[in-house]
């Protein structure tokens, strides 16, 4: 852990001042805001994310560049849709293609904007893609790679294009995206969670920025994090953000569970079998506090005090997760209390 907040921490700090300087260059409002808005809300996605670059060895500065820029491409391409007033499934299609380029490392003169309805970003997507495909440029095994990346990043732009559709086409849409991709014992809203994930992405670049990547491990990985340890994350930070969604009118999955009772069940459910999974990964301790690490720091979350039953949910899967998770919890409730604290000060 002291890895993680003495050097890693501190390098995604450094990055993410960086892309906070070129997002705040942005000439269009809106593109501007929402970029602006999307790392100073999200930040700790890039944090988490860049976790994995313990990985990569050596190489973690340049796992650490791909991580951030990757995952702000994520965030900005999700506000962008969330606040967007096309509701174009195209429009979102051609939006989160960027994530493919990024990964592609193909030089792509795709007009990211082409759809929507702002467009002057001063380059800010393209840099972001460029940037990850410079990190990634110097991947050994980089076929390998973009074999199994590429599938999850399309099944992760296949579930944003669907999720943000006009209101009455999403579930439809969702259940029959499902129904052909899904070949394993989910609900259409549990799959649709397992896809939401980068964390497997972010797992073979940093194998592969160590040198360790072959076709079986990279075959492992992928397995181990889809789609249990991937479905359990997405579902925990939805779970947290209930109340906001509500507000908000945006998608979110939890809703969808019959009751309070199968809805914890089901969490409980995905965490053992998340971690069945993380046993048999190679550097299978790593994954296993990456595990813990997820529920400890969702379920220590303020906004837990805003949604019914979570004192339950959170009893149950803390002590599923063990002791790790209680650390990680304990520390991200003593961050809450600190941060008030210096805020009323």
């Amino acid at each position: 852990m002291a890895t993680v907040y003495l050097k890693i921490f501190p390098a995604v700090r450094k990055e993410l001042v960086y892309w906070q300087k070129r997002a705040a260059e942005i000439p269009d409002q809106e593109l501007r805001t929402q970029a602006l808005s999307s790392i100073s809300s999200k930040r700790f996605h890039c944090q988490g994310g860049a976790v994995y670059s313990i990985l990569a060895h050596q190489n973690w500065q340049k796992a650490v560049r791909f991580i951030v820029a990757y995952q702000t491409i994520s965030d900005y391409l999700d506000n962008l849709c969330d606040r967007s007033n096309s509701m174009d499934p195209e429009n979102f299609r051609l939006l989160h293609h960027a994530m493919i380029d990024a990964l592609s490392c193909n030089d792509s003169k795709t007009d990211y904007y082409k759809y929507f309805e702002s467009k002057d970003d001063k380059g800010y997507l393209k840099e972001l893609v460029r940037t990850c495909n410079e990190a990634l440029a110097s991947l050994n095994h980089i076929d390998l790679f973009q074999e199994h990346a590429l599938k999850l990043a399309k099944l992760y732009m296949d579930l944003q294009v669907h999720k943000h559709v006009i209101m009455e086409e999403r579930i439809p849409r969702l259940t029959k995206w499902s129904e052909n991709m899904n070949a394993y014992p989910l609900s259409w809203y549990e799959f649709s969670a397992a896809a939401g994930s980068t964390l497997g992405i972010y797992c073979l670049a940093c194998y592969g920025f160590a040198g360790r990547l072959s076709s079986d491990r990279a075959s492992r990985l992928v397995s181990g994090y889809f789609p249990y340890i991937q479905c359990l994350h997405i579902l925990l930070d939805y779970y947290i953000d209930q109340v906001e969604d509500k507000e908000e009118e945006d998608l979110n999955f939890c809703n969808y569970y019959p009751d309070q009772i199968t809805m914890q069940e089901r969490f409980r459910h995905f965490l053992l079998e998340a971690h069945v999974n993380s046993t048999m990964l190679p550097d299978a301790p790593f994954h296993q506090m990456v595990l813990q690490g997820l529920v400890g720091l969702y379920l220590g979350d303020e906004k837990l005090k805003l949604i019914d039953g979570s004192r339950q949910m959170k009893r149950q899967l803390l002590k599923a997760s063990g002791v790790a998770s209680k650390f990680f919890h304990w520390n991200t409730r003593s961050y809450y209390y600190l941060k008030r604290l210096v805020t009323s000060s």
